[in-house]
């Protein structure tokens, strides 16, 4: 198997586990606080990341690459997390995959700017179309939705598509799965600490779900899925195997349907396949 296959063969399967992150906060949410859910997952990926760079006795990273670390930390260690940990509260989870459909396209647009490119006309039409789709969308649900869940959503899919962009670029010097365990290192001491401060006076109302659902988001949404993705990316280019994105929202609509028994209109898939369409061509146009 050459290189470029197996960059694809690792960021599908990345694609993959990442659709179920959605679902699996859900699931966790109704028994767990969203903070605590948050600053949980972390800390267990975070002792699993330190081990993992122990093992294998990784360099630790310059002083130069800190703040591009405490940038992925930001984005995809507490910001993504947090902030879909909250919405969840307001809005299901087929509803929130939604707005995952404009994550390539933030990835894109933090990758033109820390690459500085400059795309084309085209690009910027393609990106204010699928945006406009995803705020008109959120508008027709304004009664049965949440403008609060909403928002969160979209905060989150801001600060995850910083994360992917910076974690990407780093990639290419420390390696794929060693960025994401130094990002999680990096905030272990904190994330731990809260943890523990946070953690219920007592579990026994914490159903089976809501620990399968942490256990889903500590050990395969927080690394494991970064492992493979992070590795396709470096694998197979980040321009190329960051399209796999793409089918994130319809991964993550089966799952919600399949696992949660949510209602999957067809409203929300008209709308999440007009949303990759657009994020399509603002890549095609990107360079």
């Amino acid at each position: 198997m050459d290189k470029v296959a197996g960059g694809w063969i690792n960021g599908f399967v990345g694609v993959l586990i990442f659709s179920g992150s959605l679902p699996a906060t859900r699931v966790a949410v109704m028994d767990f606080d969203p903070t605590f859910l948050t600053v949980a997952r972390a800390a267990t990926a975070g002792i699993l990341g330190l081990a993992l760079l122990l093992i294998f006795r990784q360099k630790r990273p310059e002083r130069q690459d800190l703040l591009s670390l405490a940038i992925v930390a930001l984005g995809v260690v507490v910001g993504f997390p947090l902030l879909t940990a909250l919405a969840l509260k307001h809005i299901t989870s087929a509803h929130s995959i939604i707005f995952v459909g404009l994550l390539p396209l933030a990835t894109a647009i933090f990758g033109v700017i820390r690459g500085g490119d400059r795309p084309k006309p085209a690009f910027w039409l393609f990106s204010c179309l699928g945006s406009a789709l995803v705020a008109g969308f959120a508008a027709t649900q304004g009664v049965s939705a949440s403008p609060v869940g909403d928002t969160l959503m979209l905060g989150a899919i801001i600060l995850c598509g910083l994360g992917y962009a910076e974690g990407a670029t780093l990639s290419r010097k420390l390696g794929g799965w060693q960025v994401i365990s130094w990002a999680l290192v990096l905030s272990l001491p904190v994330m731990l600490a809260l943890t523990l401060i946070m953690m219920p006076p007592s579990l026994e109302s914490v159903g089976n779900a809501a620990w399968i659902g942490l256990a889903y988001v500590s050990l395969f949404s927080m690394l494991i899925g970064f492992v493979f993705w992070y590795r396709g990316l470096a694998q197979g280019g980040i321009a190329a195997v960051g399209q796999l994105q793409l089918l994130q929202p319809f991964f993550g609509l089966g799952l919600a349907a399949m696992l949660l028994h949510e209602q999957v209109s067809s409203a929300m898939i008209a709308v999440a396949a007009a949303v990759v369409l657009c994020v399509a061509g603002a890549k095609r146009y990107a360079k």
